[in-house]
């Protein structure tokens, strides 16, 4: 789906008039960027926010732009890992040391949080949020490779056979 469609679909929920009038924006403004842009900006449709987001996004590489609209919608999001870094060699049992390396720093950054004062500040909310962002995309990364079989590759025996319990931990 297109973000334009997005836009349009959400517009129709409220309408183009009062939207615009929360937005302080022109209604016109608003039926522009619910309609398709073409290559370039050609098309009668403007570049609306959710392209200009995304545009921000691919130019300064920082998530926590997600991370942000995410959890004002009440959600958050966790980064889909790309092919290739699942596939850079690291076996099974790194990966799993990963994991458990991030949960780790969870746990002592909550820790280090509340041992001076018994209390977690604001700013020490917003360390344990980054941390647990961290651990739960980690954790996303390492599900996905197990379920496109990152870790299943089998070590075979001299005959050709697969031995009943011996797991490669080698990885891609």
């Amino acid at each position: 789906m297109q973000s334009w469609q997005i836009l349009r679909e959400a517009v129709e929920q409220v309408g183009a008039k009062t939207l615009a009038a929360k937005l302080r924006v022109s209604a016109a403004l608003v039926y522009k960027w619910s309609q398709e842009t073409g290559p370039r900006g050609t098309g009668s449709g403007a570049l609306n926010p959710l392209d200009r987001v995304r545009s921000i996004l691919e130019i300064t590489g920082d998530t926590r732009i997600v991370r942000w609209l995410c959890q004002a919608a009440g959600g958050f999001f966790v980064e889909s890992p790309q092919i290739d870094r699942l596939n850079q060699g690291a076996g099974l049992l790194a990966s799993t040391q990963r994991v458990i390396e991030e949960f780790s720093k969870v746990l002592s950054t909550i820790s280090r949080s509340i041992e001076n004062d018994g209390q977690i500040t604001p700013d020490e909310s917003d360390r344990i949020r980054q941390s647990w962002e961290e651990l739960k995309s980690c954790g996303e990364r390492f599900v996905v490779a197990c379920e496109r079989g990152a870790y299943a590759e089998r070590s075979s025996s001299a005959d050709g056979t697969q031995p009943a319990q011996s797991w490669s931990v080698g990885g891609g």
